[in-house]
């Protein structure tokens, strides 16, 4: 049985914002697949643009090495959410989310969208919305 936009969605969670594992978040994208932070500038601290499962996990590992106050912040889980929307093709879902990041500066929340599409239970591409200047 297939995985569930819910699945595919908490396991690109789970591997990347929580616990910033590169190599199983890198696995969770198709051989060719594509990560997008369309908003995001070119040079900023978290890439735009990364297209391959080996330049995400080599672009995303440079990311998580990073130190915290280089990256956006903790995850909050418990104060943190996401509503999941389906659409007319079943391989493209959305998530519309509100994350509570920790910071040294206290807690921030930070509201995006990402838009999934998924090929054999895997993601092909990935378009993350959020404010970049969280994440220069």
């Amino acid at each position: 049985m297939p995985a569930t936009p819910k699945e595919i969605f908490e396991r690109y969670v789970w591997a990347g914002a929580l616990s910033r594992d590169a190599d199983a978040l890198a696995e969770m994208f198709t051989e060719d697949g594509v990560l997008e932070a369309p908003l995001v500038p070119a040079g900023a601290t978290f890439p735009n643009r990364l297209v391959g499962r080996e330049q995400i996990r080599t672009a995303m590992a440079e990311y998580y090495r990073l130190p915290a106050e280089q990256q956006a912040g903790e995850v909050d889980v418990a104060k943190s959410g996401y509503a999941m929307h389906t659409t007319g093709d079943p391989d493209v879902f959305v998530a519309e989310i509100d994350t509570v990041l920790t910071t040294a500066d206290g807690p921030v929340t930070v509201s995006l969208v990402q838009i999934f599409r998924v090929r054999d239970g895997k993601i092909a591409r990935l378009r993350d919305y959020f404010a970049p200047d969280l994440m220069a």
